[in-house]
Protein backbone atom coordinates (compact mmCIF):
# COMPACT_ATOMS: atom_id res chain seq x y z
CA UNK A 1 0.00 0.00 0.00
CA UNK A 2 1.48 3.52 -1.24
CA UNK A 3 1.25 6.45 0.61
CA UNK A 4 -1.47 8.25 -2.33
CA UNK A 5 -3.85 5.41 -1.50
CA UNK A 6 -3.49 5.80 2.17
CA UNK A 7 -3.78 9.19 1.98
CA UNK A 8 -6.05 10.83 -0.78
CA UNK A 9 -7.23 14.62 -0.75
CA UNK A 10 -10.59 13.91 -2.37
CA UNK A 11 -10.92 9.93 -1.05
CA UNK A 12 -9.15 9.62 2.49
CA UNK A 13 -8.46 12.79 3.77
CA UNK A 14 -12.19 14.06 4.44
CA UNK A 15 -12.62 10.91 6.30
CA UNK A 16 -9.53 11.63 8.41
CA UNK A 17 -10.98 15.49 9.02
CA UNK A 18 -14.16 13.71 10.92
CA UNK A 19 -11.73 12.86 13.39
CA UNK A 20 -10.69 16.31 13.81
CA UNK A 21 -13.63 18.53 13.52
CA UNK A 22 -16.52 16.17 15.01
CA UNK A 23 -15.69 16.65 18.36
CA UNK A 24 -14.64 20.25 17.94
CA UNK A 25 -18.88 20.98 16.55
CA UNK A 26 -20.20 19.14 19.30
CA UNK A 27 -19.57 21.44 21.65
CA UNK A 28 -21.94 23.37 23.65
CA UNK A 29 -20.27 26.62 24.32
CA UNK A 30 -20.64 29.58 22.24
CA UNK A 31 -18.21 31.66 23.65
CA UNK A 32 -15.21 28.80 22.60
CA UNK A 33 -16.45 29.28 19.15
CA UNK A 34 -15.93 32.56 18.56
CA UNK A 35 -13.00 32.85 20.74
CA UNK A 36 -11.25 29.79 18.71
CA UNK A 37 -12.68 31.35 15.86
CA UNK A 38 -10.56 34.36 16.32
CA UNK A 39 -7.10 31.99 15.97
CA UNK A 40 -7.85 32.34 12.38
CA UNK A 41 -6.61 35.82 12.18
CA UNK A 42 -2.87 34.36 12.37
CA UNK A 43 -4.17 32.40 9.37
CA UNK A 44 -5.35 35.33 7.19
CA UNK A 45 -2.50 37.63 8.11
CA UNK A 46 0.31 34.79 6.99
CA UNK A 47 -1.94 33.50 3.40
CA UNK A 48 -2.31 37.23 2.57
CA UNK A 49 1.18 37.92 3.21
CA UNK A 50 2.14 34.94 1.08
CA UNK A 51 0.08 35.75 -1.30
CA UNK A 52 1.23 39.06 -1.88
CA UNK A 53 4.57 37.96 -1.92
CA UNK A 54 4.20 35.84 -5.04
CA UNK A 55 2.17 38.87 -6.24
CA UNK A 56 5.73 41.00 -6.24
CA UNK A 57 7.49 38.55 -7.26
CA UNK A 58 5.81 37.67 -10.55
CA UNK A 59 5.11 41.64 -11.18
CA UNK A 60 1.93 42.65 -13.33
CA UNK A 61 0.90 40.65 -15.90
CA UNK A 62 -2.34 42.15 -17.49
CA UNK A 63 -3.07 43.64 -20.68
CA UNK A 64 -6.47 45.14 -21.48
CA UNK A 65 -6.31 45.83 -25.45
CA UNK A 66 -4.44 43.03 -27.02
CA UNK A 67 -6.86 39.82 -26.86
CA UNK A 68 -4.33 37.47 -28.59
CA UNK A 69 -2.12 37.90 -25.08
CA UNK A 70 -2.29 35.83 -22.71
CA UNK A 71 -2.54 38.28 -20.32
CA UNK A 72 -5.39 39.37 -21.51
CA UNK A 73 -8.30 40.62 -18.85
CA UNK A 74 -11.73 40.80 -20.79
CA UNK A 75 -13.49 43.97 -18.64
CA UNK A 76 -16.89 41.61 -19.25
CA UNK A 77 -17.41 38.38 -19.65
CA UNK A 78 -20.52 35.82 -19.62
CA UNK A 79 -19.58 34.13 -16.73
CA UNK A 80 -20.40 36.97 -14.31
CA UNK A 81 -23.30 35.01 -12.85
CA UNK A 82 -20.53 32.88 -10.61
CA UNK A 83 -19.52 35.98 -9.17
CA UNK A 84 -23.29 37.10 -8.46
CA UNK A 85 -24.29 33.57 -7.38
CA UNK A 86 -21.16 34.22 -4.81
CA UNK A 87 -22.58 37.66 -3.73
CA UNK A 88 -25.78 36.38 -2.85
CA UNK A 89 -24.02 33.67 -0.58
CA UNK A 90 -22.24 36.73 1.28
CA UNK A 91 -25.49 38.08 1.64
CA UNK A 92 -26.57 35.11 3.18
CA UNK A 93 -24.19 34.83 5.41
CA UNK A 94 -25.21 37.82 7.23
CA UNK A 95 -27.87 35.94 8.95
CA UNK A 96 -24.77 34.68 10.96
CA UNK A 97 -24.05 38.56 12.28
CA UNK A 98 -27.32 38.29 14.60
CA UNK A 99 -25.89 34.75 16.21
CA UNK A 100 -22.08 36.04 16.52
CA UNK A 101 -23.01 39.74 17.59
CA UNK A 102 -25.89 38.31 20.15
CA UNK A 103 -22.96 36.34 22.78
CA UNK A 104 -20.68 39.95 22.88
CA UNK A 105 -19.96 40.79 25.89
CA UNK A 106 -20.58 44.47 25.49
CA UNK A 107 -23.41 44.33 23.13
CA UNK A 108 -23.13 48.33 22.52
CA UNK A 109 -19.85 47.79 20.76
CA UNK A 110 -22.06 45.66 18.14
CA UNK A 111 -22.52 48.62 15.69
CA UNK A 112 -18.86 49.82 15.84
CA UNK A 113 -17.22 45.45 15.69
CA UNK A 114 -19.25 45.27 12.91
CA UNK A 115 -17.76 47.82 10.95
CA UNK A 116 -14.69 46.72 11.29
CA UNK A 117 -15.25 43.35 10.36
CA UNK A 118 -16.85 44.59 7.30
CA UNK A 119 -14.11 46.74 6.47
CA UNK A 120 -11.37 44.49 7.20
CA UNK A 121 -13.10 41.26 4.58
CA UNK A 122 -13.84 43.74 2.06
CA UNK A 123 -9.92 44.58 2.08
CA UNK A 124 -8.76 41.23 2.25
CA UNK A 125 -10.66 40.49 -0.73
CA UNK A 126 -10.30 42.91 -2.58
CA UNK A 127 -6.71 43.23 -1.97
CA UNK A 128 -6.09 39.74 -2.46
CA UNK A 129 -8.73 38.99 -5.65
CA UNK A 130 -7.11 42.15 -7.48
CA UNK A 131 -3.37 41.72 -7.00
CA UNK A 132 -3.53 37.96 -7.77
CA UNK A 133 -5.83 38.39 -10.41
CA UNK A 134 -3.31 41.04 -12.13
CA UNK A 135 0.26 39.12 -11.45
CA UNK A 136 -1.06 36.12 -11.96
CA UNK A 137 1.13 34.92 -15.03
CA UNK A 138 -0.11 32.72 -16.88
CA UNK A 139 -3.72 32.95 -18.79
CA UNK A 140 -6.14 34.27 -16.38
CA UNK A 141 -8.57 31.04 -17.75
CA UNK A 142 -5.89 28.77 -15.57
CA UNK A 143 -6.69 30.45 -12.14
CA UNK A 144 -8.20 27.31 -10.04
CA UNK A 145 -10.99 28.14 -7.62
CA UNK A 146 -9.00 27.05 -4.96
CA UNK A 147 -6.32 29.94 -4.63
CA UNK A 148 -3.43 27.77 -3.10
CA UNK A 149 -3.94 24.86 -5.94
CA UNK A 150 -2.68 27.67 -8.32
CA UNK A 151 0.76 27.31 -6.87
CA UNK A 152 3.78 25.17 -6.83
CA UNK A 153 2.80 22.47 -4.44
CA UNK A 154 6.03 21.22 -3.06
CA UNK A 155 6.80 24.79 -2.66
CA UNK A 156 7.88 25.47 1.12
CA UNK A 157 5.61 28.64 1.56
CA UNK A 158 2.66 26.97 -0.12
CA UNK A 159 3.18 24.44 1.77
CA UNK A 160 3.45 26.52 5.20
CA UNK A 161 0.45 28.69 3.56
CA UNK A 162 -1.88 25.52 3.33
CA UNK A 163 -0.61 24.28 6.69
CA UNK A 164 -2.26 27.56 7.96
CA UNK A 165 -5.49 27.60 5.86
CA UNK A 166 -5.91 24.06 7.05
CA UNK A 167 -6.06 25.89 10.74
CA UNK A 168 -7.93 28.52 9.47
CA UNK A 169 -10.63 25.92 8.32
CA UNK A 170 -10.53 24.19 11.57
CA UNK A 171 -11.40 27.66 13.15
CA UNK A 172 -13.99 28.56 10.78
CA UNK A 173 -16.09 25.43 10.63
CA UNK A 174 -16.65 24.66 14.06
CA UNK A 175 -18.28 28.03 14.42
CA UNK A 176 -20.22 27.91 10.89
CA UNK A 177 -22.10 24.53 12.08
CA UNK A 178 -22.75 25.97 15.69
CA UNK A 179 -24.58 28.38 13.52
CA UNK A 180 -26.45 26.06 11.33
CA UNK A 181 -27.09 24.56 14.45
CA UNK A 182 -28.81 27.28 16.41
CA UNK A 183 -30.75 28.40 12.72
CA UNK A 184 -31.92 24.68 12.81
CA UNK A 185 -32.90 23.13 16.29
CA UNK A 186 -33.89 26.64 18.32
CA UNK A 187 -36.90 27.42 15.81
CA UNK A 188 -37.65 23.62 16.79
CA UNK A 189 -37.28 23.45 20.22
CA UNK A 190 -36.79 27.05 21.54
CA UNK A 191 -33.29 26.13 23.26
CA UNK A 192 -30.26 27.15 22.36
CA UNK A 193 -28.82 23.44 23.51
CA UNK A 194 -31.81 21.18 22.95
CA UNK A 195 -29.94 17.72 24.34
CA UNK A 196 -26.47 16.33 22.78
CA UNK A 197 -28.66 13.89 20.94
CA UNK A 198 -29.86 16.06 18.90
CA UNK A 199 -26.91 18.12 18.32
CA UNK A 200 -25.01 14.97 17.65
CA UNK A 201 -27.66 14.08 15.00
CA UNK A 202 -27.82 17.10 13.32
CA UNK A 203 -23.70 17.52 12.92
CA UNK A 204 -23.69 14.09 11.42
CA UNK A 205 -26.28 14.46 8.94
CA UNK A 206 -24.34 17.93 8.15
CA UNK A 207 -20.76 16.41 8.13
CA UNK A 208 -22.16 13.32 5.81
CA UNK A 209 -23.16 16.05 3.26
CA UNK A 210 -20.07 17.80 3.39
CA UNK A 211 -17.65 14.81 3.49
CA UNK A 212 -20.04 13.45 0.48
CA UNK A 213 -19.25 16.58 -1.63
CA UNK A 214 -15.68 16.87 -0.96
CA UNK A 215 -15.06 13.09 -2.40
CA UNK A 216 -17.85 13.53 -4.82
CA UNK A 217 -17.88 17.27 -6.16
CA UNK A 218 -14.65 18.54 -4.89
CA UNK A 219 -14.86 22.11 -6.76
CA UNK A 220 -15.31 24.71 -4.30
CA UNK A 221 -16.49 27.61 -6.71
CA UNK A 222 -19.30 25.50 -7.60
CA UNK A 223 -20.53 24.86 -4.55
CA UNK A 224 -20.15 28.07 -3.61
CA UNK A 225 -22.26 30.16 -5.91
CA UNK A 226 -24.96 27.14 -6.57
CA UNK A 227 -25.48 27.38 -2.86
CA UNK A 228 -25.41 31.06 -2.65
CA UNK A 229 -27.41 31.81 -5.64
CA UNK A 230 -30.13 28.87 -4.14
CA UNK A 231 -29.92 30.72 -0.45
CA UNK A 232 -29.73 34.04 -1.58
CA UNK A 233 -33.00 33.55 -3.89
CA UNK A 234 -34.82 32.14 -0.89
CA UNK A 235 -33.59 33.55 2.40
CA UNK A 236 -32.37 37.15 0.61
CA UNK A 237 -34.63 37.80 -2.15
CA UNK A 238 -37.92 36.03 -1.55
CA UNK A 239 -38.55 35.46 2.06
CA UNK A 240 -37.96 38.66 3.70
CA UNK A 241 -39.94 40.28 0.42
CA UNK A 242 -42.93 38.70 1.03
CA UNK A 243 -43.25 39.06 4.88
CA UNK A 244 -43.20 42.65 4.02
CA UNK A 245 -45.56 42.52 1.82
CA UNK A 246 -47.87 40.68 4.29
CA UNK A 247 -47.03 43.17 6.87
CA UNK A 248 -47.89 46.17 4.62
CA UNK A 249 -50.93 43.67 3.33
CA UNK A 250 -51.97 43.67 6.95
CA UNK A 251 -52.08 47.53 7.60
CA UNK A 252 -53.52 48.73 4.46
CA UNK A 253 -50.78 50.35 3.50
CA UNK A 254 -49.80 48.12 0.15
CA UNK A 255 -49.93 49.67 -3.05
CA UNK A 256 -49.45 48.20 -6.27
CA UNK A 257 -46.08 50.17 -6.83
CA UNK A 258 -44.94 48.54 -4.00
CA UNK A 259 -45.67 45.20 -4.86
CA UNK A 260 -44.03 45.53 -8.59
CA UNK A 261 -40.69 46.91 -7.34
CA UNK A 262 -40.94 43.57 -4.25
CA UNK A 263 -41.18 41.65 -6.99
CA UNK A 264 -38.78 42.53 -8.80
CA UNK A 265 -36.49 42.04 -6.24
CA UNK A 266 -37.50 38.07 -6.57
CA UNK A 267 -37.44 37.72 -10.15
CA UNK A 268 -33.44 38.99 -9.80
CA UNK A 269 -32.56 36.62 -6.98
CA UNK A 270 -34.67 33.64 -9.50
CA UNK A 271 -32.27 34.78 -12.20
CA UNK A 272 -29.47 34.59 -10.30
CA UNK A 273 -30.22 31.20 -9.29
CA UNK A 274 -31.25 29.76 -12.89
CA UNK A 275 -27.95 31.95 -14.83
CA UNK A 276 -25.75 29.51 -12.42
CA UNK A 277 -26.98 26.34 -14.94
CA UNK A 278 -25.86 28.52 -18.09
CA UNK A 279 -22.29 29.14 -17.16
Amino acid sequence: VNFDTVWGQFTTVPLFLILVLFPLVNLKSATFFTKFNSLGTVSILFITSSVLYRCYDWGLNAEFRDTSSPAYVPLYTNNFPSLTGILALGLFIHNAIITIMSNNKNPENNGRDMSIGYFLVIGTYMLIGTAFYLAFPLPKGCIEDNLLNNFMKHDALTVAAKVFLFLQMTTVFPLIMYILRISVLFPIFRELWPGFKYVVLLNTVIIIVCVAFAIFLPKIGTIIRYSGAACGMSMIFTLPVLLHLAQEKREGTLSRLSMALHMLIIIVGGANFIAQFFI
